[in-house]
């Protein structure tokens, strides 16, 4: 795999999600809190659940965020936010001592190790509830069905059915093979889940068909396993410097991951069978301007961190 970058279309659309999360976190009731729930989102990152959400509704509707109207672009921002505060309130508890027990996340230290193990629990807590606040409160313009969509959507990806449930099959396989159907299915909620929903809810809010919403779920899907496997073989070719967090971690925690199963060449040949198949599946919907989400996808592929 060579080291590709974002592509370019992200450099366009990121100033807007960055000020939609620096908008959109808040001040808290002690500056603790605050400072620990902006240091988990403000604090760098890929951002590619929020990219993603935009790339599929401009795929859907052919429409640039920059062009849409006011009320329009707000729901759309409001999705890319709220996937992006799930994503961090759950590495605060991923990074924690009783699940991973991390100091080191995007080059700098864990919430936990800067804050305190309270201040972390409650700065998790708080992201988790304000996504939800901002779906809900998207202009009345979008239809109250559209935004419940959206809620129930995300709240599925986050839960016992999706990545927290994910979280728990991992804990409990600690040091215990897995065939190959079981870690694939393990990952398709801990991590495939939110990034599955991160392409739903831009579908959704770019007014995708059913049968468009078909193929592009099997897209969110495979890309979402694609991404976990690379991350998999990045944890054993990358250093912690390059990764922004501690490389060789799997290996030294003995957890099941697909280089362990398959080793490292296989692992990475899968990643690029898997992101053919998510490829395939894009074509299949149809969409009327796939690029940007068909550049994400190979960037999942082929990043260095």
């Amino acid at each position: 795999m060579s080291g590709w970058g974002p592509p370019p279309w992200a450099s366009t659309q990121l100033p807007a999600v960055e000020e939609a999360l620096g908008r959109w976190v808040p001040g808290a009731a002690t500056d603790d809190l605050a400072q620990a729930m902006q240091h988990a989102v403000l604090g760098g990152g890929k951002r590619l659940r929020p990219l993603l959400v935009l790339a599929t509704a401009e795929a859907v509707s052919g429409n640039v965020l920059q062009t849409l109207g006011l009320a329009q672009r707000d729901g759309l921002l409001r999705c890319a936010v709220a996937v992006e505060l799930i994503h961090a309130y759950s590495l605060i508890h991923d990074d924690m001592p009783c699940m991973d027990n991390d100091v080191l996340r995007r080059g700098q230290p864990t919430v936990h190790v800067k804050y305190g193990e309270a201040v972390a629990l409650l700065a998790g807590d708080a992201l988790q509830t304000l996504a939800f606040e901002l779906l809900a409160g998207a202009d009345a313009s979008w239809p109250a069905a559209t935004r419940l969509h959206w809620v129930q959507t995300l709240a599925i990806a986050a839960g016992a059915g999706g990545m927290c449930g994910g979280q728990a099959i991992d804990l409990a396989h600690v040091g215990q093979a897995m065939t190959q159907p079981a870690l694939e299915r393990m990952h398709a909620l801990k991590t495939g889940a939110l990034l599955h929903a991160s392409v739903m809810l831009g579908a959704v809010a770019g007014g995708a068909s059913a049968p468009q919403l078909e193929h592009l779920s099997h897209f969110g899907r495979r890309l979402g396993l694609a991404f976990q496997v690379v991350d998999d073989v990045l944890d054993v070719t990358a250093d912690t410097a390059t990764l922004g967090k501690t490389a060789g971690k799997d290996e030294q925690h003995n957890k099941p991951t697909y280089v362990a199963l398959l080793g490292l060449d296989k692992a990475q040949r899968y990643a690029e069978q898997v992101t053919d198949e998510a490829l395939r599946a894009l074509r299949a919907s149809a969409c009327a301007s796939p690029e940007a989400l068909q550049g994400l996808a190979q960037w999942v592929t082929r990043r260095q961190h």
